[in-house]
Order: structure tokens, then sequence, then C-alpha cells
């Protein structure tokens, strides 16, 4: 794969969940170094989206290719792609009787057969990029709810993966948590040379350090573009979504949502 090329390319994609159809008709590029908002009211099938980029759910029709190769089926072919993929889960996933640092060298002693001296370093690099060296120690029950996200972070980041996800990465954290975390998301990307993709709600404070947006709605795409585009959109279909708007196109009830068909809204 050259640099020229895409980190994701997603073609005509369909996803199906317990036989209800969830997205529709997706089309998605995402180009390596750059920051990707996906945007969306809850339910709307962004965590979805997800699920097929790493594997863990399969098109019901469509395409998706990531790091250059189509998504795997065969199971040992789809963990080796995945080692090149970072998640940030809501929930962290932190494991509670390990410290810190232990959590961060839990991929490297699993996927590496690096000296222990060699992973302590990674560890230490890891924890500093993200201000929590001083932490190291400390069980995740010791932290904040924003400690605890960027150890998370740290851990995703352990074997230096080119593609970063993040699902819903504010969920639970007071604005100045948040903050952090998106300028960390935003400056780690930079420095480290990857590519993000932010499926988030959370509208106001993602899209400050996003290079595109994307706001899924109503089973579809409904907008792809700047984030400046999408401030400026008249769109009622998008101008609902971020302004909180109860009633709209937008079904408030998720089972009527699935039966519309999208609106699509294009913006350079």
């Amino acid at each position: 794969m050259t640099t020229a090329d895409p980190i994701v390319r997603i073609a005509g994609l369909r996803l199906d969940r317990g036989g209800r159809n969830v997205l529709r008709d997706v089309d998605l590029v995402v180009p390596r170094g750059q920051v990707v908002a996906v945007l969306g009211p809850s339910g709307s099938g962004k965590s979805t989206l997800l699920a097929a980029i790493t594997g863990e759910l399969a098109p019901a029709s469509g395409s998706v290719e990531v790091l250059g190769q189509p998504v795997p089926r065969n199971q040992r072919a789809l963990l080796e792609l995945r080692k090149g993929i970072g998640v940030l889960l809501q929930g962290n996933g932190l494991l509670t009787d390990l410290t810190a640092a232990e959590n961060v060298a839990l991929p490297l002693r699993t996927h590496t057969r690096l000296p222990r001296p060699v992973i302590d370093r990674l560890v230490a690099m890891k924890l500093h990029a993200v201000g929590l060296r001083a932490a190291a120690d400390a069980f995740p029950r010791e932290l904040s709810g924003g400690m605890a996200r960027r150890v998370a972070l740290a851990r995703a980041l352990a074997l230096d993966p080119p593609l970063m996800i993040y699902d819903e990465p504010l969920t639970g954290l007071d604005p100045i948590a948040s903050g952090v975390v998106m300028d960390l998301v935003r400056r780690l990307n930079d420095h480290l040379g990857m590519t993000s993709i932010v499926v988030t709600h959370h509208v106001h404070e993602t899209l400050p350090v996003a290079d595109h947006a994307v706001v899924i709605a109503n089973g579809g795409i409904v907008f792809s573009g700047t984030p400046q585009a999408l401030q400026a959109s008249t769109d009622p279909l998008v101008r609902q979504f971020l302004d909180g708007q109860p009633d709209g196109p937008i079904p408030f009830d998720s089972a009527a949502r699935h039966g519309a068909a999208p609106h699509a809204t294009e913006a350079a």
C-alpha cells in the first residue's frame, strides 16, 4: 500500500444485525493521516460501522478494505490485520487486577517476543505520550475517569498501529477530561503518523480536531465533508442533529428510523 492509498475504503456497504437492516449504501474513503469524525445520534449505526471495519460484522453486501486489503473472514488473517488497528473502547476495557503499566504491556507480551527490558521501555514511552508516566504503578480503581481513558489509549497504541479507532472516547468524561483526550487524539495522530477514526455523538468537542466529518442517520451517510461545511450546512436533517432539535427528519423512535430512506448530502 502506498502513502496515497486510503487506509479505509468502503463501497456499497449494507450491514444487518439480527435480521434488521442497520446501514445501507454506505460509501466512505478515509485518507491516510487524517482525523475523521463519524457522527450521528445514539443508535444510528456508528458502532455497527466500526464492527465492519474491524471484521467483527460481515457485510450483507458491498466491500470493506482496510490497510490496503479486503477485511478477511479467515480468523488467522483477521487477527493479523487487527494488529494494525488500535481500538479505544467506550468502557476502556482495563483489567482491574493489573497496574496501568501492566495493562499497556499486555498487547506487547501477547503479540511480540520482545525481551522484558524492551517492553518496559516501550510501556514507559506510551504512558509518557499520554502524560501518565508517573501513574505506571497505579491500578485502574486508583485512576480518575480521564486518566483511565488515557491508559486505555496508551494500551491501544502499544503496537504502533497505523489506524486508530475511537469508539465514543468521551463517554462519562467531564469537559476538562474531554478536552485533554481530544487534544491527545489530534497530537498523537500527527506526531505518530497515524490515521484516526473517531466515532462519537459529541459534535462540538470533536469537530475542532477533525479534518473530515461524516454524519450517519436514518440508515445511511447523510453528510460527508469538512467540519466547516458541516457547521455551515442548512440541510434540515443535519441541522436537527447539530442543534439537538427533538422534532425533524431524524425520528426519535429507532424502529421508525430504519424504515426511512437516507437523505444524502455531500459537501467538499
